[in-house]
């Protein structure tokens, strides 16, 4: 049997610290850290299998190459791919799914805890000598509370967000959330309507995808709604939080802090309002690695290679 040709666009996004083997175990593969769009109907050429993780792949290069048997997705949403046209051409997209469930939980609270527990702040009243010149032996000029007995709302309470309610729960937070499809799902956690869970949350979560129902479902006019002393994670998608009110919101003192891993436009460009704000040590920032811990990404290949060997 003729070994199959793949070829993966962007393996860079995959990390070199993690092995492919599980995938060119099935056949021959050929790698490219990263594709520029006018090189794709070049590179897949010939190649009966496409990985992609961020690559577009449409009309223009299915076309190009009779040869493709299957297009590869390496992640969850497969929105560089043109689904309406590989079915009418019945080539096979096939995703990841549940890879990144505790990555993405872990990160969530490495935000939280940052962000709660203002670690930033007290990393630099030490870094920056203004412990060593003090005259006390600790400082309690910039109070932190505890996550015991506070209230967490997730939004979106998927695979992801069910397991930062459960994190939540062993730092005894009362947790409830908002079903952004509009219908209440869980029988263990409370459905609240957004501005209630808005007004009510100590902590909020993000967890949902974008789409037409999450696209800017958090304005300035939603921020105003929060507690004063309440933070927002942003772990779902950019797009879900207008970005510039939330830039404004913190400027203005609206809420807290926010902690934001995702950005409508990725990587962020530099003149974007996360980076020309004020007071930007009221929000974290994180490179979209919520997903990525090298275990997660370990799955992912393999999640790839089982998809492959379904062909």
């Amino acid at each position: 049997m003729q070994k199959l040709k793949i070829v993966f666009l962007d393996s860079a996004t995959i990390g070199d610290d993690v092995s492919l083997q599980p995938i060119s175990s099935l056949g021959e593969l050929t790698t490219y850290h990263s594709t520029a769009p006018e090189e794709v109907v070049e590179r897949i050429s010939g190649y009966d299998v496409v990985i992609t993780n961020k690559v577009w792949v449409g009309k223009r290069e299915m076309d190009s190459n009779p040869a493709l048997k299957l297009i590869c997705v390496a992640a969850t949403g497969m929105n560089n791919v043109d689904l309406a046209y590989a079915a009418s051409k019945d080539i096979p997209v096939r995703n990841a799914v549940n890879y990144s469930t505790e990555s993405v939980a872990q990160v969530t609270f490495m935000h939280i805890l940052n962000l709660v527990g203002k670690a930033p702040y007290f990393d630099n009243v030490v870094k920056s000598g203004h412990y060593s010149a003090a005259g006390s032996f600790t400082d309690v000029t910039n109070p932190f509370f505890e996550l015991k007995g506070k209230r967490l709302g997730i939004i979106g309470l998927g695979n992801i967000g069910s397991r930062v309610a459960q994190i939540a729960e062993v730092f005894g937070m009362e947790v409830f959330y908002f079903p952004t499809s509009g219908k209440a799902h869980s029988d263990k956690y409370p459905a609240k309507k957004l501005e209630q869970l808005l007004a009510e949350s100590d902590v909020i979560s993000i967890h949902a995808p974008l789409n037409e129902r999450t696209e800017d479902l958090i304005t300035l006019k939603e921020l105003k709604v929060m507690n004063p002393k309440g933070y927002i994670v942003n772990m779902g998608r950019g797009g879900i939080i207008n970005e510039a009110d939330l830039a404004a919101a913190l400027d203005e003192e609206v809420i807290a802090g926010a902690a934001v891993d995702v950005f409508t436009r990725e990587p962020l460009p530099a003149d974007h309002p996360y980076l020309t704000m004020k007071k930007r040590d009221k929000l974290l920032l994180t490179p979209h690695i919520g997903w990525a811990s090298k275990e997660a990404r370990e799955v992912l290949v393999a999640k790839i290679a089982d998809n492959i060997k379904s062909l």
